[in-house]
């Protein structure tokens, strides 16, 4: 009995020396002495709220090329184009068949004829002279339109600008120049009559390009009567203009060969 008391108390003895050096170490002391070992897996938990769209990826690798799709409808017809250049000359046609025998003249008178041979000959060049200055006089004639200051006269020779240019200033005139509507119309009617569907008119930008002037070297101030899309330098050397039957203007190249309007001023008295 008395030995079994003694065993207790030295146990309790050292159980009082461990605790008291216990509560003097640091928890650095005790956790690098004591090592905790994890506890057993838990159980699985409840799934958790649906989280927010993530970002765009990258684009991917383009996909293959897809079948041809049906052909669309057939689309309204689009807006009439430039009128090309002038065709060049077509071939000779073949001979015609002879036509039938005339009937028998009357006969003829003997004549001495050598002394009027020079004079016929020189009357025969004077005529081929006077057949060019009478073509230009007949279209005078026969077509000129006016205002109360100038006369306009459609020439019917194709011509590229320079040349319409020079043949207009020889005959004391020039380009025709449209400054304003009724004059614009007025050509416009002139050449829709005259059943031709282009000429040439006074109005360039040779000079500076987009800055389009009139052949008396006065800018396009106040007027002018350009189609939809005009001018577009289309073909990067359209320097000359063309007015065309409904009295729109065109910017084309200046070589082109088509036929031209001049202008001639009234003389006063």
């Amino acid at each position: 009995m008395e030995v079994e008391w003694v065993k207790k108390c030295s146990f309790l003895l050292i159980f009082l020396q461990l605790y008291s050096l216990s509560i003097h170490r640091t928890a650095s002391d005790i956790c690098s002495t004591h090592i905790i070992l994890p506890g057993p897996k838990g159980d699985q938990g409840e799934n958790g709220d649906i989280g927010e769209p993530g970002r765009s990826g990258k684009l991917g690798p383009p996909g293959s090329k897809g079948l041809i799709g049906e052909p669309g409808q057939k689309g309204g017809i689009g807006q009439r184009g430039k009128i090309g250049p002038v065709g060049a000359k077509g071939d000779k046609g073949n001979r015609g068949y002879p036509g039938p025998p005339g009937n028998k003249g009357q006969p003829g008178h003997s004549c001495d004829c050598g002394r009027y041979r020079k004079i016929v000959g020189q009357m025969d060049i004077n005529i081929a002279r006077l057949n060019n200055t009478m073509r230009f006089v007949k279209n005078v004639i026969a077509g000129v339109k006016e205002t109360e200051e100038k006369f306009y006269l459609i020439v019917k020779e194709v011509k590229n600008y320079n040349s319409a240019l020079v043949h207009c200033k020889d005959r004391g005139g020039s380009l025709a120049m449209p400054k304003d509507e009724e004059t614009n119309s007025l050509l416009a009617a002139y050449v829709n009559k005259t059943g031709l569907s282009r000429v040439f008119i006074g109005v360039n930008d040779l000079e500076k390009e987009r800055q389009f002037m009139y052949t008396d070297s006065t800018p396009l101030q106040n007027y002018s009567h350009w189609r939809p899309g005009e001018p577009n330098n289309a073909f990067g050397g359209e320097d000359c203009v063309e007015m065309v039957s409904d009295g729109g203007w065109n910017d084309v190249e200046c070589h082109l060969s088509i036929y031209f309007v001049c202008e001639f001023l009234k003389k006063t008295s």
